[in-house]
């Protein structure tokens, strides 16, 4: 078993989170190289990292040979290839959060592909069809193995994209750390049946409040994952000038300020950072919601002012997400509750022991051998609507695997028609979410807050 030290942290958090100068050209030979022939070989391993003074914590979940799981580089419309070896004592998968891959390549167990035993290996290949902020987990067992730590980000690249003159690449988790540094109980059932039960530290990039280099004057591209279990964020910039100009993997309609804007597991922030002229100044990276408000990482200025101006970056190139019809579009009703049921059905990737929530009216935990009825049979091509209303007083991330939506309407508040994966609805918010069944299979619908998801608040769309 390794042992990781704070330096290595250090040095691998500089690789992992694309920090300094000249980024636009670092960032292409950090990570895992996007154009190669042969696959990229991701290996699950147990390790000791060092995440909080004292003992370094055991039993912490990575893949490959660095600390923190690696950032992958894709680039748009070309192959990519991978290789999960599964170095660890449990079954498991992988999962391309948010890329619209085909349906044999989704790391879904059994209703997709047979999960991975300690020993085997499994075989994703795919094109990435659009560009963006994406991220990888398992998809068996997920509450342990990506409270763990088994969850990376993904920068699928598009040469159209307007220059940066530095890119950061930031992966947010919390983790269930007692007094000694080692692992508590995942979740607490109380909190479970609520908003879910959140880590006690909380990291970027597994460090807690990184700082990054980045030039002065200059425009940084900062992306952002939220691959934690539970926690929901509010983000806010202070010290410079920034514009929210992507999220979930696609360019936003118009772009705006990041003032508390609230994104929940599975979701994906891109902002243009115009760094401050002054040598030495910092920009930092807030999560302010909440009692306990939290500086997330840091960027300070370097060098002489470039003097960019955020208003000379050019738009991002729009994903070939189909446009729904909404004249010939059906409609699928959905409503999010929670249940009486208090069993829930035996689970091929564990249970978590509990039914807590359901989707309409139905409580499923997923990753089970014999699943529930579709939610819905979709015919391909056609255009559809979900109706989705929260009937709960808790936030929940519901995360649409295989497809793109586009968001048309709130009944809380105006909302732009982003496309995304991934939509946080508030309590009692109904919302209207458009797409074309355009990518055949079963594709699951589920809370990404993943003891709702392990509790009932899971379904699945069938597409042919």
């Amino acid at each position: 078993m390794t042992v990781f030290t704070r330096r290595n942290f250090l040095k691998a958090s500089a690789a992992a989170g694309l920090a300094g100068i000249g980024a636009s050209t670092i960032g292409r030979l950090s990570g895992l190289a996007a154009a190669r022939t042969d696959p990229v070989v991701l290996k699950t391993a147990t390790i000791e990292a060092q995440l909080m003074n004292g003992a370094p914590t055991k039993n912490v979940l990575t893949y490959g040979d660095a600390v923190m799981p690696p950032v992958i580089r894709m680039r748009k419309g070309e192959p990519f290839a991978a290789r999960l070896v599964n170095g660890i004592d449990d079954p498991t998968t992988i999962h391309w959060h948010g890329i619209r891959v085909p349906n044999k390549m989704d790391g879904v167990p059994f209703m997709i592909q047979p999960y991975v035993y300690q020993g085997d290996h499994f075989d994703y290949a795919f094109t990435p069809p659009d560009a963006g902020t994406f991220w990888y987990h398992p998809h068996c067992n997920t509450l342990t193995q990506m409270g763990h730590g088994l969850t990376g980000v993904i920068v699928v690249e598009n040469p159209n994209d307007p220059a940066f003159d530095a890119e950061v690449v930031i992966n947010l988790r919390d983790w269930r750390l007692g007094d000694d540094g080692q692992f508590i109980e995942q979740f607490r059932p109380r909190d479970a049946a609520k908003g879910g039960t959140y880590g006690t530290l909380r990291t970027a990039n597994w460090l807690d409040q990184p700082q990054y280099d980045a030039p002065a004057g200059g425009l940084v591209r900062l992306r952002a994952a939220i691959t934690d279990v539970t926690r929901v964020y509010a983000f806010r910039v202070d010290g410079a000038e920034a514009a929210v100009i992507a999220l979930d993997g696609n360019p936003v309609p118009q772009r705006f300020a990041p003032d508390a804007l609230q994104l929940g597991p599975g979701q994906r922030l891109e902002l243009a950072i115009r760094m401050p002229d002054d040598e030495g100044a910092i920009v930092s990276l807030r999560d302010v919601r909440g009692t306990k408000p939290k500086i997330l990482a840091t960027l300070r200025s370097v060098g002489k002012s470039l003097k960019r101006d955020v208003r000379d970056l050019g738009p991002l190139e729009a994903n070939p997400v189909a446009e729904v019809d909404l004249a010939g579009a059906q409609h699928i009703p959905l409503a999010l509750s929670a249940t009486a049921e208090n069993v829930p059905n035996n689970g091929i990737c564990g249970s978590l022991g509990y039914s807590f929530w359901a989707i309409n009216k139905v409580p499923w935990s997923g990753d089970s051998p014999d699943p529930t009825a579709p939610l819905a049979e979709l015919k391909l091509g056609q255009s559809y609507v979900v109706d989705m209303e929260n009937l709960t007083p808790h936030a929940h991330p519901i995360h649409l695997h295989g497809m793109s939506f586009k968001v048309l309407s709130s009944s809380t508040r105006p909302v732009q028609p982003l496309i995304s994966d991934t939509y946080l609805i508030q309590a009692n918010e109904k919302v209207q979410l458009g797409f074309v069944a355009d990518n055949p299979g079963d594709w699951l619908l589920h809370c990404h807050i993943i003891e709702h998801q392990k509790t009932g608040m899971t379904s699945y769309l069938r597409v042919v």
